[in-house]
């Protein structure tokens, strides 16, 4: 059907100054019953414009900092300098406040139904640089353009506009594209479009691409010196990629690319254009997680495999979008759920065989590990429960902006395809494959919704299949079902199936005889409990989900024996390093651990015993033995914690268990810690997207102290315990930092509360502002006088309670006496009264004056018993390499006069260094989470 929009454009590049001077036009047809008296375009080449766009904060929220420390001629932006209307009257218009990238404009006459209005348009494009989403003007001077004229936003009854993310998620009409762009000589054109007729204007050094298209959504046009892309022309359409394998050749990629165009024709329907571009960009932006993304020699899968699926699944995703006119934030999760549905259709037609772990599947020691065992389909299933276990997913119906990039990029992908997985194995009175094909030939280029999906399927099976679209796709409601009991009878079976969770979803029920399926029924319909009768067979075990298709919560509890409770009793198996979760045994492993804890341990050999699992486990408990080689003795740890999730409340997680440790503190001395605790953690439960977080924890901590004949130390206190509760408010942004916390401790011997606020932002002027308040006060300090062990620190705390990661905890001179850990006063200086015994207050402050270079000035008052309140400040340079994880701080000026000029400076220097692998993780959790 051929669209009634259309859009022409002529375009002119001018290369040295990164513009594209824009003529165009554009005819629209309102199909809607409503006059428009105004309408919507989408100008998302203008959402590079300043540091406070939608898109700017989704770099933010992302913890990128790359957009806001750019250069100004490095973002884009558009310059509109006319739009008209047909009769070339000027119209009224502008950018939306809260969308820079959107553009209202006022018609003269309000348009009717069924008519079109007729605009040009002329403006100037500031192409961005191309590091901040692959699009736009790249390092090597060519132009990646995507989203880069402006069109016309979607109106069915109301207008559906929305700000760039950085998504590849704009909702436009299909429209016919003509387009004339002027470039210099030496660039080639890459497009979608049809019919490509060059224009050369030799004196000019310029050229003149036109081309054309009919019923288009893609916008995307590669502007190269030296194109990349190849030609490759199969039975069923052209296919322009420049995805690159070693050791494919060009014969092979020919062959695979006919092999997927023919899969993609027959599931998708007719491709209605003569090319379709498959790019790198495209893939990166969404490739193949895991173990794909090794390098290619490190590579357990071979390089036609490998190159077969990027090509398959970057070709179904830009096919689907090309063809089927959802809105792609709102209703995104359908083409997603069929890439990664047909993505797994491909390979059990293709290869049924291969294996999660592929050709390491075949390695002695590795094929040991049940991970070994399952197929490459499982890492679906993995990757979306991962997500779910740690009770951060997210309905797959979400706007796709307020998804976490975890579930945007991976999870609620592969969750949407395992769920058309599960409908296709209930839905056994029909091919759900094939009617799936029949819906998308028969929409192809129309504007449709969700609800037209679900009313087709709907209208294809006997089964009700309200479940999935209601709670599947609608909630976060997890999929958890058990055996809860079998009786028998002469000459029946009763089973009782228990829904654990309060869902419709149904549950597949195989019967076993032997290890070998006998049978295979589904139950529907389980509110809590129900009890199904089957006529007496040869059945020895009823198994839930034998075949794995539905992503289900927890599966340990999937089995029943017929007779008895023998077999249902599951053996224990132990395995050398963690392993995949397998639901048919009691795992538990086994980890040689080498650590360095302090410097007087030294480097500790030992072993790690634990049950967690890949994915993560409510109940985790660890075993830790270890040797010390420098103190030769044996450390080590132990503990047990249970985190217990609540779904759709502020209130996300209570985690409780306890803990216990022995470790050195000092030369021939050690210390043991128990701790067990509870902690309350809190988030928006309407945003997830959002970084603030609130935790509540209580623990009491008792520690017991040794002493042996060569210790260098003296214990000025006895061994003590101590209650500590703590609330903490924290907001931790890479632009805007802010967080807060009270902590409160109460003992034999003392009872203190103390007050902690940092904040931290990036100015627009590329700027880090850091202020940070302490403030603490005794309630009750019965402690020694002559002790400072209690006592707040003004730069070192004692830690008493054995929280900080000190290297050398007891040090008093030499490099690890000047670690620091910014807590309590958080000076930098080593001043004549490091300590407080009454009350102290301190304000720490920071400012950039050069990339990672910062000076930084402390404030404070301290107070201890029986003397006057005294001012304590110090001033330096900060060298902040990476933030909270690698600094190193320069005194200048201090209490102690300019401390630069005196005697063994190199002693004064501060250093903060994080060795704990956990912590560094949280640099690429913050991202993803």
């Amino acid at each position: 059907m051929s669209a009634q929009n259309k859009i022409e454009i002529d375009a002119v590049v001018d290369v040295e100054t990164k513009t594209i001077s824009m003529s165009q036009t554009i005819v629209y047809k309102n199909e809607s019953n409503d006059t428009l008296s105004e309408i919507y375009l989408n100008d998302w080449n203008n959402s590079y414009s300043t540091k406070s766009t939608p898109l700017a904060k989704r770099f933010e929220e992302e913890f990128s900092t790359k957009f806001h420390l750019a250069k100004s001629e490095q973002r884009g932006y558009t310059v509109v300098t006319s739009i008209k209307d047909k009769n070339n009257q000027v119209l009224e218009y502008g950018n939306l406040k809260a969308h820079p990238d959107v553009i209202k404009v006022i018609l003269k006459t309000p348009l009717q139904p069924r008519e079109a209005y007729n605009i040009t348009l002329n403006y100037n494009l500031f192409v961005p640089d191309a590091t901040f989403t692959d699009y736009g003007y790249t390092k090597n001077g060519d132009f990646e353009l995507k989203y880069w004229y402006i069109t016309p936003a979607v109106y069915d009854g109301k207008w559906h506009y929305y700000s760039n993310k950085n998504l590849d998620d704009l909702f436009i009409p299909k429209a016919d594209i003509n387009l004339r762009i002027t470039h210099p000589l030496n660039y080639r054109v890459t497009s979608e479009l049809d019919g490509l007729i060059l224009e050369s204007d030799v004196p000019n050094r310029t050229q003149t691409s036109i081309l054309s298209g009919k019923d288009r959504i893609d916008t995307y046009l590669s502007l190269r010196k030296f194109p990349g892309f190849s030609f490759i022309q199969t039975d069923d359409f052209i296919v322009l990629s420049d995805i690159n394998e070693k050791g494919i050749t060009g014969p092979e990629k020919a062959v695979i690319t006919d092999k997927v165009t023919g899969f993609l024709t027959e599931h998708l329907g007719a491709y209605p254009h003569n090319m379709l571009i498959v790019s790198e960009i495209d893939y990166n932006k969404n490739p193949l997680y895991g173990l794909n993304q090794l390098p290619s020699f490190l590579s357990p899968f071979p390089e036609q495999f490998q190159y077969e699926l990027k090509l398959l699944k970057t070709a179904t995703k830009k096919y689907l979008d090309n063809t089927i006119l959802l809105n792609p934030r709102k209703e995104h999760w359908l083409i997603e759920g069929l890439q990664i549905y047909f993505l797994m259709k491909y390979v059990e037609d293709y290869y049924p065989d291969m294996k999660l772990l592929g050709n390491l599947s075949k390695i002695w020691g590795i094929k040991a590990f049940h991970a070994a065992d399952l197929d490459f389909n499982f890492q679906y299933f993995l990757y979306s429960m991962e997500i779910a276990r740690k009770n951060r997913d997210q309905p797959l119906n979400t706007s796709k902006d307020s998804l976490t990039k975890f579930n945007a990029n991976i999870a609620g992908k592969y969750k949407a395809g395992v769920g058309l997985n599960y409908l296709d194995q209930f839905t056994d009175d029909i091919n759900l494959s094939n009617s799936i094909t029949e819906f998308l030939t028969s929409n192809q280029l129309k504007l449709i919704r969700i609800d037209d999906f679900e009313n087709f399927l709907k209208s294809e099976t006997s089964k009700d299949i309200d479940w999935f679209f209601k709670d599947f796709i609608g909630t976060r409601k997890k999929i958890d079902f058990k055996i809860k009991s079998i009786e028998t009878t002469e000459d029946s079976i009763k089973l009782t199936i228990k829904n654990k969770r309060n869902n419709k979803m149904p549950v597949s029920v195989f019967k076993l005889s032997n290890d070998s399926v006998i049978g295979k029924l589904w139950v529907e319909d389980i509110k809590d409990e129900k009890t199904i009768t089957l006529s007496k067979d040869n059945t020895e075990k009823f198994v839930l989900d034998y075949d794995n298709a539905i992503p289900e919560f927890n599966q340990r509890d999937n089995y029943k024996s017929v007779k008895g409770s023998i077999l249902n009793n599951k053996p224990l198996q132990f395995r050398l390093f963690k392993d995949i979760e397998d639901p048919d045994y009691n795992q538990i492993f086994f980890m040689p651990l080498v650590e360095f804890n302090n410097i007087y341990d030294g480097l500790t050999l030992g072993t790690k015993v634990y049950n967690k699992t890949i994915l993560r486990k409510r109940l985790n408990y660890r075993i830790s033995p270890q040797y010390a080689t420098k103190s030769k003795s044996l450390t080590g740890s132990v503990s047990a914690f249970y985190t217990h999730n609540l779904e759709n409340q502020n209130l996300f997680n209570i985690t409780y268990g306890i803990s216990a440790g022995y470790r050195s503190f000092a030369e021939d001395a050690f210390f043991t810690r128990i701790r067990p605790s509870v902690e309350f953690a809190f988030r928006d439960d309407n945003d997830f997207r959002s970084n603030k977080i609130d935790v509540i924890s209580a623990r009491y901590v008792s520690i017991n102290r040794t002493v042996g004949e060569n210790a260098v130390v003296d214990i000025d206190e006895p061994d003590y315990g101590v209650f500590n509760l703590r609330y903490t408010h924290a907001n931790p942004g890479i632009i805007n930092f802010s967080s807060f916390n009270t902590d409160f401790q109460v003992s034999n011997q003392f009872s203190k509360l103390s007050l902690n606020y940092e904040f931290r932002k990036l100015t627009q002027g590329n700027r880090n502002v850091n202020l940070r308040l302490f403030a603490g006060f005794f309630l009750k300090n019965n402690s020694d006088p002559g002790s400072d062990y209690f006592s707040f620190a003004l730069d070192r705390p004692t830690d008493y309670l054995f929280d900080l990661n000190y290297l050398g905890r007891s040090e008093a001179a030499g490099l690890f006496s000047q670690q620091i850990i910014i807590a309590e006063g958080g000076f930098k200086s080593k001043l004549e009264t490091p300590f407080a015994n009454q009350w102290m207050t301190t304000a720490n402050f920071s400012t950039s004056i050069w990339r990672y270079i910062q000076v930084y000035g402390d404030l404070g008052l301290i107070k201890n018993k029986s003397i006057d309140p005294k001012f304590v400040y110090d001033s330096g340079i900060r060298l902040n390499l990476v933030e909270d994880y690698f600094e190193i701080y320069l005194p200048i000026y201090s209490n102690l006069g300019w401390e630069i000029a005196q005697p063994n400076y190199d002693q004064s220097i501060r250093f903060m260094f994080t060795v704990d692998p956990q912590v560094l993780l949280g640099l690429f959790r913050r991202k993803w989470y």
